[in-house]
C-alpha cells in the first residue's frame, strides 16, 4: 500500500480542522491550504470525498468554512485514509480473492493478509486527536 499525496494531504487538513476543533468556527480552506502550502483547488477535490464520508461538514456563508463531524477522539485514521485512498489492503488478492486463480493455493497470500491487517488495527489504533496532540506538541518545540 502506498499512501498517495491524496491521502497525506486529507491528513493534514484533517490536522488542521482537529487543531481547530475547541474553537468550534469553521475554518476556510484557502487558510488551510496557505498553513499547508497545498493548492485550493487540490484541497477542494479532497473535501468532496471527506464530506461523502460524513467525517467533515462544510457550512455556507460570510463565517462559513469547514468542520469536523466528530470531536477528534472518535475519528479513527483508517476512516480517513479509507474515505481517501480507497480499500487498505496491501494487494487487490486480499481484498477480491476471485481476482486470482491461485488465491486458495498461493504461498505468499497469508503474508499479504497479515500484513493488511496489521495495517488497518494500527491505523484503528490511532485518532486524529492523537495526530493533533503530537502536531501541538511538535510546534510547541520550535
Amino acid at each position: 500500500m502506498k499512501i498517495s499525496t491524496k491521502g497525506r494531504y486529507g491528513m493534514r487538513l484533517m490536522v488542521e480542522l482537529a487543531n481547530n476543533f475547541p474553537n468550534k468556527k469553521p475554518v476556510l480552506l484557502r487558510e488551510i491550504a496557505e498553513k499547508q502550502d497545498i493548492s485550493v483547488k487540490y484541497l477542494e477535490q479532497i473535501v468532496m470525498l471527506l464530506k461523502n464520508a460524513k467525517l467533515i461538514r462544510s457550512i455556507r456563508g460570510a463565517k462559513g468554512g469547514y468542520l469536523l463531524v466528530n470531536e477528534p477522539s472518535y475519528i479513527k485514521l483508517s476512516e480517513i485514509l479509507e474515505a481517501l485512498e480507497g480499500n487498505l489492503d496491501i494487494t487487490e488478492c486480499v481484498s477480491y480473492p476471485e481476482i486470482c486463480n491461485k488465491s486458495e493455493t498461493c504461498a505468499t497470500r497469508d503474508v499479504w493478509e497479515t500484513i493488511s491487517s496489521k495495517i488497518r488495527e494500527f491505523l484503528y489504533s490511532l485518532t486524529l486527536e492523537d495526530i493533533s496532540k503530537k502536531n501541538q506538541e511538535v510546534k510547541n518545540e520550535f
